[in-house]
């Protein structure tokens, strides 16, 4: 699975950096952008925090209990679930100039009209999106990972192919288009869509190779009840995040050009890692965790999320220690080519920067909210986000008021982690009160050694970035940036393992077997 995701992640970024050079970091990617979110943002209201959070602990449950191992519930979620996305999904398509005026700013940093130009197009997508999510969700909770792991690499795989298609198609993208008819628009926008239905499409055949036969299952299952009763609250939840982001996409429309592009781009460099290691984790001790709390075996979970949090730490802080001294680095390395230019490519890197801190909180806050899941308690987690989503409103409506139009995005950048940093406080304490004990102090323990390891180990790449700009003082910026970035990391890596064994952090053992039964296999 690990394996998988990595394939995954290197191959959407690729699809990211293509995109980038081919559209640059202006109005036109901004437009693409807001409208490629809103697929993701109306398919996460109407199912896709369900599913991820719902959906396999409940598929669990029934196939335990139920003498048919669960097939019949599974059938009639599988049914009422496409039904749900398939109105959702008309409803969407019709309301796309409305949900472009709600991200949108009007102004000379925004083109509302072709972002909704773009959005027609895209919207499609979210009844492919729930497809590809249910299947999988059924696959995972049968104990079969791979298979979803591999589906994104195939939408990778054709959006490649749709940015070459795009930079030969004549013709360019009009920034205020009056009639859907530029080439080079529908290419982007179809294409895209064609992606998602292709990582759909591919989950069938294993779906059937796993036993299951989905087939047309009408009709009520009274655990749909209560089902249902927790989807209300995820949908909350959802709600309350997409606001979020709303809100943060309007500041950045209206501050400065490439704004968007910007936040989307540093989002995206900086779940690569938790996409690579920390989902893995997630996705792995999901159904371990749904089992343990379905046989009511509470020290069972709180193992889990102990290791789950300890092996995040691990895995996550070494990165966003490098990331904060070294993104300026990743970026000129990624984006300073095509239409990209040098001086956006260091604005994303200062702003992937600011942001790094974010990443091991992000991965906590995951993993509490899916014991809450498991539980079957749906309501704590809207409330987790409720109080996340205060804080970073709060502190993006600041970013434009003390910090100059450029530098505003980074701000929106550090208030979407300091959100995760709120959240995973509030869901210690709310885990604390309701099971006890969380082993909170091994589990500080580790997190404190290891982040004084990563902190050394950055310390050590700092210097090393810094002797490489008295080194290479004529060098081309990418050429440089990417020697930097290499030795920082070797250096700063050498300096960790040595760090992590002599503050004896256990946990490394653990990784360093696991990477050696893989080289082996």
């Amino acid at each position: 699975m690990a394996v998988a995701t990595v394939v995954s992640r290197v191959t959407g970024l690729v699809a990211r950096l293509l995109l980038a050079a081919a559209l640059g970091f202006g109005v036109l990617n901004d437009s693409y952008n807001i409208a490629n979110e809103l697929p993701n943002m109306v398919y996460e209201l109407l199912l896709g925090g369900v599913l991820s959070s719902v959906a396999i602990p409940v598929l669990v449950r029934a196939q335990r209990t139920d003498a048919d191992g669960g097939h019949a519930y599974a059938q009639r979620l599988l049914t009422m679930s496409t039904v749900a996305l398939l109105v959702g999904t008309i409803g969407a398509v019709a309301a796309a100039p409305l949900l472009i005026r709600l991200s949108v700013s009007s102004g000379p940093h925004a083109s509302p009209a072709l972002a909704t130009a773009f959005a027609y197009l895209l919207l499609p997508e979210i009844l492919f999106y729930g497809l590809a999510a249910l299947v999988g969700a059924v696959l995972n909770s049968r104990g079969v990972f791979g298979p979803p792991a591999w589906a994104p690499v195939a939408n990778n795989l054709v959006v490649i192919g749709v940015i070459g298609a795009y930079a030969i198609t004549p013709g360019r993208i009009s920034l205020h288009p009056s009639l859907m008819g530029d080439a080079k628009l529908w290419v982007l926008g179809v294409g895209t869509t064609l992606g998602i239905v292709v990582q759909a499409a591919v989950l069938l055949p294993a779906l059937r190779r796993s036993g299951f036969r989905w087939r047309w299952r009408w009709g009520w299952d009274p655990r749909l009840s209560s089902f249902s009763g927790l989807a209300g609250w995820v949908a909350l939840y959802v709600l309350a995040g997409q606001l979020g982001l709303v809100i943060t996409y309007r500041i950045a429309s209206a501050t400065a050009g490439g704004g968007v592009s910007t936040y989307a781009y540093a989002w995206t460099l900086l779940i690569v890692p938790y996409g690579v290691l920390g989902n893995s984790v997630l996705t792995a001790l999901m159904p371990r965790i749904s089992r343990g709390a379905a046989d009511g075996k509470i020290d069972e979970v709180v193992a889990d999320l102990s290791l789950g949090t300890r092996m995040s730490a691990l895995l996550l802080l070494p990165i966003s220690a490098l990331l904060t001294v070294a993104g300026a680095q990743v970026a000129i390395v990624l984006f300073s080519y095509g239409h990209s230019d040098l001086a956006q490519a260091e604005r994303l890197g200062h702003t992937l920067a600011a942001s790094a801190f974010g990443l091991l909180p992000y991965a906590v806050v995951l993993l509490q909210l899916r014991v809450f899941y498991a539980l079957g308690d749906a309501r704590t987690p809207t409330v987790i986000m409720a109080l996340m989503v205060a804080g970073k409103v709060g502190l993006s409506l600041l970013a434009p008021v003390v910090l100059s139009p450029q530098q505003v995005v980074i701000g929106l950048a550090a208030a979407n982690s300091a959100s995760f940093v709120i959240g995973g406080a509030a869901g210690q304490v709310w885990l604390w009160h309701r099971l006890g004990s969380l082993h909170t102090r091994r589990v500080a323990g580790a997190v404190v050694r290891i982040a004084v390891a990563a902190c050394v180990a950055a310390a050590a790449g700092l210097v090393v970035l810094r002797l490489g700009r008295l080194a290479l003082p004529h060098a081309l910026p990418p050429l440089r940036a990417a020697a930097e970035l290499a030795a920082a990391s070797v250096l700063g890596g050498a300096v960790l393992l040595i760090a992590l064994r002599v503050l004896r952090v256990a946990e490394l053992q653990v990784v360093l077997t696991r990477a050696a039964s893989l080289l082996r296999r």
